[in-house]
């Protein structure tokens, strides 16, 4: 079963919010890892970016992504792992990426959210087109920890 979706535009605070009370029934889980990615408003020497424009190989990411599932339930005793990424505009100040894993101890919770960011910065075909407040854009390079 899939638990990877693509949005269009940027990830609300409601949506947000709607996926962490769907797990609040869930009694077996003990610690929720929530990792929320937002533009930066950086000034770069082209200029200051208004946004960022996602594009992704949406069917080959999802595969990835599920791959990448597969192997973090294997390594981590994890209960839930969730990945919402933005495709399209997302300004200034907007969430692009969500990611959601649970389990009954925090430390894997947290040991498996920071890989699963690190494999979707290095593995998943998603690209981010950053836009300028001037005019022009130029394609964001994924600088993996230190991003």
């Amino acid at each position: 079963m899939k638990r990877s979706l693509f949005i269009q535009g940027p990830i609300s605070v409601a949506f947000v919010s709607a996926q962490i009370r769907k797990h609040q029934l869930k009694t077996n889980i003990g610690a929720n890892q929530i990792f929320l990615g937002q533009v930066r408003h950086d000034q770069l020497t082209e200029g200051k970016v208004s946004g960022i424009e996602y594009t992704a190989y949406e069917e080959m990411a999802l595969e990835k992504i599920e791959q990448i599932r597969e192997v973090l339930f294997n390594k981590y005793p994890i209960r839930c792992l969730h990945v919402y990424h933005s495709l399209g505009l997302v300004n200034a100040g907007g969430c692009s990426l969500f990611i959601y894993v649970s389990a009954t101890h925090s430390e894997p919770a947290f040991l498996a959210c920071q890989e699963l960011l690190q494999s979707i910065k290095n593995e998943v075909p998603i690209w981010g087109k950053e836009v300028f407040e001037s005019v022009g854009f130029q394609w964001k390079i994924n600088r993996g920890i230190r991003d």
